[in-house]
């Protein structure tokens, strides 16, 4: 792989940070993060410019990239801001991948268009209070009830649950199959739908803006064409989907870690101690040396990573490392930006612990730190 960007990438980076720098302000990060309220508006700015449909085709009204177009995007909103840029980059989240691998024509036309057009969110409902990254048990069943499919259950941590307009709900629809994961289904459902109930989660730790929820499904009826892909693979297109998105989740971290960096490396240079900048002192300088190599270091994995998937090659255990690697260079660098800072690092008007706030989620969703590492060694018993 040739780790330098085209022409063409570089524009895409360079066009983001400039809507970044316009519109990501300090003053709206910490009102948005302080109120946990999603940031609509922003969204929507976003998608008009392309910036969050960049995986999708143009014949929905995508971009026509690829995964390391969305990746260069992701950083950068992540570098701006960890916040914002979560929460703006997770709009289109998962539905449309899905449907475009295994969905139908009606499904797409349905529904990825006006996601790439920003006036509507979607959400993946996969999570459940009792089960957590064990996807392979569902308590939310789907009952077949003559040409519609009944759907009760709940579902746990649901990124954009109380903003989407659709979900993609992962279902049980053969309780007495064993393995249980062999009998789950995806379903579309849309947001008004009678019986679906969103509730706010308050009170999170970091990415406040990207709102996060609880669903309540209680007899929720959706017809048998909102059945996605083949009855009983849900479990399968799921593992599809978290190869694709831990890459993301990767290219967050990194764009968390870059701009904790940047704002650690710009004070050291101007705070003042024993009459000279700090970063003329070891103690600080091997600091800013140990972050900036680890931040390359995610990247280059994160960029391989991606660039597998667009190639057709996507290989999970290096998705695996991405994500593991990245989320904790994340959390790494944004520690040491706060100790750099010394105290004013821990208040919220110098940013730097929002950024740790926000990075800690990377090393959760998606799958765990360790869900990356028992991948990773599966797949070197596999291969070695």
């Amino acid at each position: 792989m040739d780790f330098e960007l085209t022409e063409e990438q570089m524009a895409i980076k360079k066009a983001v940070k400039e809507f970044c720098e316009k519109e990501f302000t300090p003053e709206l990060a910490l009102e948005l993060d302080e109120k946990e309220e999603y940031p609509m508006a922003l969204y929507k700015k976003a998608a008009k410019l392309g910036f969050t449909s960049m995986r999708f085709p143009e014949k929905y009204g995508g971009q026509g990239y690829g995964v390391l177009e969305d990746c260069l995007v992701i950083e950068e909103m992540c570098r701006s801001d960890p916040g914002l840029g979560v929460a703006v980059t997770l709009g289109t989240l998962m539905l449309p991948d899905l449907l475009l691998k295994h969905g139908t024509e009606e499904q797409r036309q349905k529904y990825i268009p006006p996601l790439c057009t920003g006036e509507k969110i979607s959400a993946a409902a996969f999570s459940e209070p009792e089960h957590g990254s064990d996807i392979t048990r569902m308590d939310t069943t789907a009952v077949k009830s003559g040409n519609e499919w009944v759907i009760n259950g709940s579902k746990e941590f649901i990124t954009n649950a109380t903003v989407a307009d659709f979900f993609c709900v992962l279902c049980q629809t053969d309780p007495k199959v064993t393995p249980s994961h062999r009998g789950e289904s995806m379903f579309a459902v849309d947001r008004g739908t009678p019986g679906l109930d969103a509730t706010k989660l308050k009170g999170k730790m970091g990415i406040k803006p990207c709102v996060t929820g609880s669903l309540s499904l209680s007899d929720v009826k959706v017809p048998e064409t909102n059945l996605i892909g083949e009855l009983n693979k849900g479990f399968y297109y799921a593992l599809e989907l978290f190869d694709e998105t831990r890459i993301a989740i990767a290219a967050e971290a990194v764009g968390m870690a870059q701009g904790a960096f940047e704002r650690a490396f710009s004070y050291a240079k101007e705070r003042k101690q024993f009459g000279s900048p700090i970063i003329q002192f070891q103690g600080i300088s091997f600091k800013l040396a140990d972050m900036a190599t680890k931040i390359e270091t995610a990247r280059l994995i994160t960029y391989k990573a991606a660039w597998l998937f667009d190639q057709g090659k996507m290989d999970p255990m290096i998705t695996a490392m991405a994500k593991a690697y990245a989320s904790r260079v994340a959390m790494d660098v944004t520690d040491e930006a706060i100790q750099i800072y010394g105290g004013y690092g821990y208040l919220a008007d110098y940013h730097v612990e929002r950024f740790h706030r926000c990075a800690k989620i990377t090393e959760i969703y998606e799958g765990t730190t360790e869900i990356q590492k028992l991948t990773i060694v599966r797949y070197l018993l596999k291969r070695m």
